[in-house]
């Protein structure tokens, strides 16, 4: 009987942090999926989506900027604020709004 309650303990004790490291990997994987996936928003005038992203962050901190009007995040904008984001959008690429910073 002794002999089985200690290669029991002795798996237990073995496989515990085996588990855990297996786990730990999950969730960094898990981190690593999630921060990848932004929010799409359909423009209507412009008839296509857009991905919020961090380029899309500094376009619309670049926007409130241009337009010398207190910055606010995008989930707080209204629609006419949004609608009118999205047209300044369209005449404003990346290219001129989020220049590469290589």
């Amino acid at each position: 009987m002794r002999r089985y309650l200690g290669a029991f303990l002795l798996t237990a004790v073995l496989a515990v942090p085996a588990a855990t490291v297996l786990r730990a990997d999950d969730d960094r994987d898990d981190h690593e999926r999630k921060e990848h996936r932004y929010k799409r928003y359909y423009d209507a005038d412009g008839r296509d989506w857009h991905e919020w992203n961090e380029h899309e962050d500094l376009a619309w901190r670049h926007y409130w900027d241009e337009k010398h009007e207190a910055y606010h995040d995008w989930a707080k904008a209204n629609r006419e604020e949004r609608r009118d984001y999205w047209r300044w959008r369209h005449d404003h690429p990346d290219a001129v709004v989020v220049p590469d910073r290589h």
